[in-house]
């Protein structure tokens, strides 16, 4: 085996790598975000908004990614050249690119698997912290933003920790709607010096060494906040 390409490609691998993390940070940041809003939706909304957030958490969980990706990056991205003042607007450099659909994939995907995970913690967080918080006089604003939320949080952390290495897994698929991630890099390198195993051993090694970041921030997390049951 060799890897004295890595001296000539090393640029490639760092950028490769940035877009990795970069659509791991922002699908999970932003799918986060809206997780919280279909788990409440599922467990305290009204009969209109539980059927939407069902909907929307089953069409995303059960079908492929892949599929899911394509459709946004080969249907929607196809036809935003044709909506008037698109390609002259400021947002047109972020809109034609790649990256900006695999986010947007990612996080509408992340969001339908985090919030069932959400919506389990929500309903396992016992009754008696919640009507405690009522009799204190908390609102109904309060009593999420102090004790459900972050109660549920706690408890979903070692599911939470297993959903965004998944993520991680997931993001080498980014590379068929053409953005240049770290395994686009690795696919660039076999075609060009007709090495196989090397490229894919760095790919390999790099996923490892971030999936053990993540755990150990998790079960640092853990540790700080343990879960009373």
């Amino acid at each position: 085996m060799s890897f004295t390409w890595i001296s000539s490609y090393w640029p490639l691998l760092l950028t490769g790598a940035w877009q990795t993390v970069s659509l791991l940070v922002i699908s999970v940041v932003f799918g986060f975000i809206i997780a919280i809003g279909l788990a409440f939706a599922q467990v305290s909304g009204g009969r209109l908004t539980r059927l939407a957030a069902r909907g929307y958490c089953t069409f995303f969980r059960g079908t492929p990614l892949l599929i899911q990706l394509w459709l946004l990056y080969y249907g929607v991205g196809s036809l935003l050249p044709m909506i008037p003042g698109i390609r002259q607007g400021l947002f047109w450099p972020i809109l034609r690119e790649g990256f900006f659909f695999a986010a947007v994939s990612f996080t509408l995907n992340y969001a339908a698997y985090e919030a069932e995970v959400l919506r389990g913690a929500l309903l396992a967080v016992p009754k008696g912290e919640l009507e405690a918080g009522r009799a204190f006089g908390l609102s109904p604003w309060k009593l999420i933003r102090r004790i459900w939320l972050p109660r549920a949080i706690r408890i979903a952390l070692p599911t939470i920790a297993g959903e965004i290495v998944m993520q991680l897994k997931a993001t080498p698929l980014a590379f068929t709607v053409t953005v240049m991630d770290l395994y686009a890099v690795a696919n660039k390198v076999r075609q060009d010096t007709l090495l196989v195993y090397e490229p894919l051993i760095v790919v390999t090694v790099f996923y490892l060494a971030l999936t053990a970041v993540i755990a150990r921030v998790f079960r640092g997390l853990e540790a700080q906040v343990p879960v009373r049951r």
